[in-house]
């Protein structure tokens, strides 16, 4: 509630006002009244409480980052014992409550293997990633997973060069492990140690002067970057504004090549300049091709680290909105933070940024976070986890029935995650609602999980994963797995998608659990009949139905059939033959069948 602020206390008529010689009151007080009058102001205002109840006290920017921070610089002792020892702890630790974020100064480091596991992300403190140089790898493979990366989830890797021992950096990674503004002076497997399965993935702003190599990658996105190469492809490659990107060439290979990325906007980042942190918040750019920090300083602005509220766990949602009406922006430290009232951004050109997976968890059913309908907020690197109490959203960018235009200077979502069950039962209605038009949602993995902890159809029930109800939106990495109907369905006009990652719900008991009236099963990305415009370039589908491998779906897109309603790419994949689909889109193209994990594949639609 918003409580109004204490009123000063009334003055009597006669304290003291001076009458006229025609026996009327002046107009002027006297000195006793001024007096009296400064003194109940001043009581007042100190007195006053703040929007959120507190008293008005200045919250202080800047400070320590916490002691899940560290920070290295080249003359460090025993930087490689300090990051074996985190790994030893987070190795296998998907559903654990450590979080970390590991920076390392502008230098050189000789000898470093720094192997990354869950709720850890390591990066270079300086404003290019040729700033920070190991001569060594930032590495990550599935040993404790029996050589199977397809959980190999939550981690990143961003704004470091590196010259890698045996020439070739592995990173070997599943959903929400993006790889950011990163030099690889060699080549980069995107496999584990003997080529296990593999489910990933996303690179941006990153350039790799070698061959990448997926191999066993199912699927993979890359956007505004550089490659030397790109030798295979399984089921799903998508590009946008890559430099050495293949040529398109879906369905065999199923390469899908856009040569720009028509809206992006890169995430901020920490940095060192000289001994002072600050934020650098990179610029929005149009048809972007290649990195944004190749050639000279790259665009966009600095902020000093006493303008955020760094947020350490125990802060309370009470005190983080505070800090936002102040005027500060949020700098959230690795942890986990329960919230009993909804986190609002609703001041223009915020910055909120999370370090090591910092993970925000609604208690009482509350949505998490809500964007308010202004310009330009920038929400990155944070990972939503449900409650055990329903809510009916868990991050929200803009009020429904939101009108403004913001293509200008839109609000950017990038590494966002949303996580309905896995680390205990939680449950919402939708995970993501976008209700602001010309948002830029920037690598999303919307997941109600199908593993750990709080897991079963109705346990952890979440119906709906991406709602879009803004127009012009552009989603460019939308990975959406799992939920219980539609796992994207889009309301809005004029979307856009560049490359979806899609399982359908493993756990449906049977076929009458999700018969959706005379359709059988709901699509995994539906367009609403009354959308007009809309596009989407290189989207996949995938079900396997354990609980009952009889289930059938009629279709794995559903969209009106309009002249501005195109998509290009899309394919559909029955994993092991556990339950088939019917279709691709709507009722066109072949069946999946059988055993086989091949896909059924439409070029272009309509």
């Amino acid at each position: 509630m918003h409580a109004p602020p204490t009123a000063p206390p009334r003055l009597s008529p006669r304290s003291g006002l001076r009458r006229s010689r025609r026996g009327r009151r002046s107009r002027i007080p006297g000195p006793a009244v001024i007096a009296a009058l400064a003194a109940a102001l001043l009581a007042s205002v100190l007195a006053a409480p703040t929007a959120h109840g507190q008293n008005a006290q200045e919250i202080v920017g800047g400070g320590d980052l916490g002691p899940n921070v560290l920070v290295f610089d080249p003359s460090t002792p025993n930087i490689q014992g300090k990051v074996d020892e985190i790994f030893k702890q987070q190795e296998s630790a998907q559903f654990g409550d450590g979080r970390y974020a590991l920076f390392f100064k502008p230098g050189t480091y000789d000898n470093i293997n720094a192997q990354l596991g869950f709720y850890t992300s390591i990066a270079g403190l300086g404003l290019s990633p040729d700033d920070t140089t190991f001569n060594g790898d930032v590495t990550v493979d599935a040993g404790w997973f029996n050589g199977n990366a397809t959980q190999n989830f939550w981690r990143s890797a961003e704004n470091l060069a590196l010259n890698p021992v045996n020439g070739t950096d592995r990173w070997a990674v599943s959903q929400a492990a993006p790889f950011r503004r990163m030099h690889v002076r060699g080549g980069l497997n995107l496999a584990p140690d003997g080529y296990g399965w593999a489910s990933g993935g996303y690179i941006a702003d990153s350039r790799i002067d070698g061959q990448v190599a997926p191999y066993s990658q199912q699927q993979w996105y890359t956007r505004d970057s550089s490659v030397g190469g790109w030798n295979n492809a399984v089921w799903n490659m998508t590009f946008s504004g890559v430099e050495g990107a293949p040529a398109q060439s879906f369905p065999n290979p199923p390469y899908t090549t856009l040569d720009t990325t028509p809206v992006s906007r890169e995430k901020p980042f920490l940095y060192l300049d000289g001994d002072a942190y600050k934020v650098f918040v990179p610029a929005k750019r149009v048809n972007a091709r290649g990195t944004s920090w190749g050639n000279g300083t790259p665009q966009g602005g600095s902020i000093p680290l006493d303008r955020f509220y760094v947020v350490k766990p125990g802060a309370t949602a009470e005190t983080i909105n505070a800090a936002v009406e102040q005027g500060l922006h949020l700098l959230f430290t690795p942890g986990i933070y329960h919230v009993d009232r909804t986190i609002d951004i609703d001041r223009a050109d915020t910055v909120v940024l999370g370090l090591g997976l910092a993970t925000i968890v609604p208690d009482n059913g509350v949505t998490a976070i809500r964007v308010g309908d202004v310009d330009g907020v920038k929400l990155a690197g944070l990972l939503v986890d449900a409650g055990p109490t329903n809510s009916d959203t868990l991050v929200e960018v803009g009020p429904a029935g939101a009108s403004a235009r913001h293509a200008d200077n839109p609000t950017s979502l990038q590494d966002v995650f949303v996580r309905v069950g896995g680390a205990g039962a939680g449950r919402a209605t939708t995970g993501m609602v976008i209700n602001s038009n010309d948002t830029i949602v920037d690598h999303t993995w919307i997941w109600r999980a199908d593993h750990g902890e709080g897991v079963g159809w109705e346990t952890n029930r979440a119906d709906y994963g991406f709602q879009v109800n803004g127009d012009d939106v552009l989603a460019t990495g939308l990975f959406v797995e799992h939920f219980n109907k539609y796992d994207v369905r889009w309301s809005g006009e004029n979307g856009r998608t560049i490359f979806f990652q899609n399982e359908k719900a493993y756990d449906a008991p049977n076929q009458a659990a999700i018969q959706n009236g005379d359709t059988k099963g709901f699509a995994a990305y539906k367009v609403d009949d009354s959308v007009n415009n809309h596009e989407g370039w290189g989207l996949g589908s995938y079900c396997y139905f354990n609980v009952d491998p009889t289930i059938r779906q009629d279709h794995g897109f559903q969209a009106p059939v309009k002249p501005g309603v195109r998509f290009h790419d899309l394919l559909v994949v029955s994993l092991g033959g556990k339950g088939q689909y019917e279709h691709v889109i709507n009722g066109t193209g072949s069946p999946t069948s059988g055993s086989d994990t091949v896909p059924s594949q439409v070029v272009s639609f309509p």
